[in-house]
């Protein structure tokens, strides 16, 4: 049993840890490393839904174009050759801190013609069950905090060898379910946001036939979020994401791809606080604020926390270069249609310090796509380890040509 403050934290907390790892204050120090991790409202955002970009380190935004193409980057739907396509992936989450806690998505999309792609998806991400109590242990009841997110978007070849995508994205996020906190009423927080991507690919004139692709892909752009009327809203997950890819066909049943991607939150960076040399305090300025030692002021408007977030990092240029995490994967087909992937998913220590490879197999039947996935952390003993993720998909266009 815990109370309400204390159920508060350890849900942000959970929340957290998918974006921030071991979130610490600026002062906490890693080794030789100052942790200085950067924090969101509804981080459940960038977890990787499917299995296939889960096995591939968490890489996505060239690979070849799939039906999970939403969370990635939707601009690759354009280039989509079957004609309709759905499905749905599951994922346990942090198995070895709490044991319900799911992610659950659902995607899909529909040529409209050889030119424009429309697509949806939801994502479900539930906490479990959660006992409330009062400040003396009085129970309050059980409540079950979740989360969701529901997409459109709309994919257009721009030519032979590019597209383009715009993404519409409504957010809730219930942690609260109306319990009270300090005396004030809570409520579930809403958003909505947007993503802008592109994708471009051609084939090289190499001995070996090979595709070269690029994307990019920056989501979530929208309003902050907030659970009560009396606190500051928090920033949402907004996020860039570039990277390339090379997909080699060996011969007519080989193909081994290449990947890499990397991505950077475009939020404010927490600065560094001013603090009382004798106390260790925080210490405050005329108007009752936090003094800033080294950085800038977090609560800013979303436009300038995204375009301030390439040079607001209390280290220089040096701490927005270790703001970049790193994804990198290589799947190999046999016969398109069994796969084998692997990855590895990098952060530096001072922004979470999450480090983990990544396996997976994918099997693909008639209709029918099967694809697992499974994290390995690099350290020893960490909440990720055990993470499986399932994916299954149907191909309908394979369903028209057994009728």
């Amino acid at each position: 049993m815990r109370s309400f403050i204390t159920t508060i934290v350890a849900l942000i907390c959970l929340m957290h840890f998918p974006v921030t790892g071991f979130a610490q204050d600026y002062g906490d120090v890693l080794g030789q490393t100052r942790v200085n991790t950067i924090t969101t409202a509804v981080p459940f955002l960038m977890i990787a839904p499917d299995a296939r970009a889960g096995a591939l380190g968490d890489a996505g935004v060239s690979s070849t174009p799939d039906i999970n193409s939403m969370h990635w980057n939707p601009a690759k739907y354009a280039f989509m050759d079957q004609d309709m396509g759905i499905a749905v992936s599951y994922t346990p989450w942090l198995r070895t801190l709490v044991p319900d806690i799911n992610l659950s998505y659902l995607s899909g999309y529909r040529k409209l013609d050889d030119l424009q792609t429309i697509a949806f998806s939801l994502k479900y991400f539930t906490l479990g069950d959660v006992n409330f109590t009062d400040e003396v242990g009085n129970y309050m009841g059980t409540v079950r905090p979740n989360e969701f997110a529901l997409d459109v978007a709309y994919a257009r070849l721009l030519g032979d060898h590019i597209s383009g995508a715009i993404a519409a994205r409504f957010i809730y996020s219930d942690l609260t379910q109306g319990q009270m906190a300090g005396g004030m009423e809570t409520q579930a927080g809403i958003s909505m946001a947007a993503d802008v991507s592109a994708y471009y690919t051609r084939e090289l004139e190499w001995d070996t036939r090979t595709h070269f692709a690029a994307g990019v892909n920056i989501s979530n752009m929208g309003n902050k979020i907030t659970y009560t009327d009396d606190i500051n809203a928090d920033f949402i997950p907004i996020n860039l994401r570039i990277g390339p890819s090379l997909t080699f066909e060996i011969d007519d049943f080989n193909q081994i791809s290449l990947m890499v991607d990397f991505n950077k939150l475009l939020v404010p960076t927490p600065p560094i606080y001013a603090r009382d040399p004798e106390t260790g305090s925080v210490m405050f300025d005329e108007n009752g604020d936090f003094m800033i030692e080294s950085g800038r002021d977090p609560n800013r408007s979303v436009v300038a926390g995204m375009l301030g977030s390439f040079n607001d990092a209390p280290g220089g240029f040096s701490e927005e270069l270790n703001e970049i995490t790193i994804s990198a994967g290589a799947e190999y087909w046999y016969d398109k249609q069994f796969a084998l992937r692997a990855g590895y998913f990098h952060e530096h220590e001072s922004k979470g310090n999450r480090k983990y490879f990544t396996l997976g197999v994918g099997l693909k039947y008639n209709i029918f796509g099967l694809d697992f996935a499974y994290l390995v952390p690099v350290a020893q003993r960490s909440p990720l380890e055990n993470v499986l993720r399932f994916s299954l998909t149907f191909d309908f266009d394979a369903l028209r040509a057994e009728r």
